[in-house]
């Protein structure tokens, strides 16, 4: 019997969440499209640190807002790390943006886990995925060297395509930044 009652709560919880879901995605305005300017933004690392998107302006730029209960994003994060390890050091930066995953410590803890090696950013008050229309998790744009959106990938991102679709704005970008 105890079961049965546990089972009903979880669909209660589950319908709960689904509507929440749906009501944030509901006020969130139209997403921007690709070309347009990235919207700028200043977050906190997990070790404190502020990143500017400002201070990246003349480097490719992946974001990926992910959650630490996302497993479509835990799946992606080894193909994610492994892209970034490739490309740091070629005019490339690759920014995670935690989003909904409770304090600093536990996003620590589940990146260090998952094997995350590129620098993690804490939006703990969602206002970065708000600028940037994020509906839904995992969420991955790339940004061209100068600034602006070049492709959005709406849920988990293959290595080989995030490769195929950096490729281009990598060759665009300016020879100064490159370093072998």
């Amino acid at each position: 019997m105890k079961s049965w009652i546990k089972l009903g709560l979880l669909a209660v919880a589950a319908v709960a969440a689904a509507e929440l879901y749906l009501a944030r995605a509901r006020t969130r305005p139209p997403k921007a499209p690709a070309g347009d300017p990235a919207p700028g933004f200043s977050l906190a690392d997990t070790s404190g640190k502020t990143v500017s998107l400002a201070g990246l302006k003349g480097r490719v730029v992946a974001l990926n807002f992910w959650a630490t209960w996302c497993g479509p994003c835990r799946e992606e994060i080894p193909d994610l790390a492994k892209v970034y390890t490739a490309h740091k050091n070629k005019c490339f930066e690759m920014l995670g943006v935690a989003e909904e995953s409770g304090a600093r410590d536990e996003v620590v803890a589940a990146a260090e886990k998952l094997g995350v090696n590129y620098p993690v950013l804490l939006d703990d008050d969602e206002k970065v995925s708000d600028l940037f229309k994020i509906e839904a998790y995992p969420r991955t744009i790339l940004i061209d060297a100068d600034g602006n959106v070049r492709r959005v990938f709406e849920g988990q991102v293959e290595r080989d395509d995030l490769e195929k679709a950096l490729a281009p704005l990598l060759a665009e970008a300016p020879s100064s930044c490159r370093r072998t």
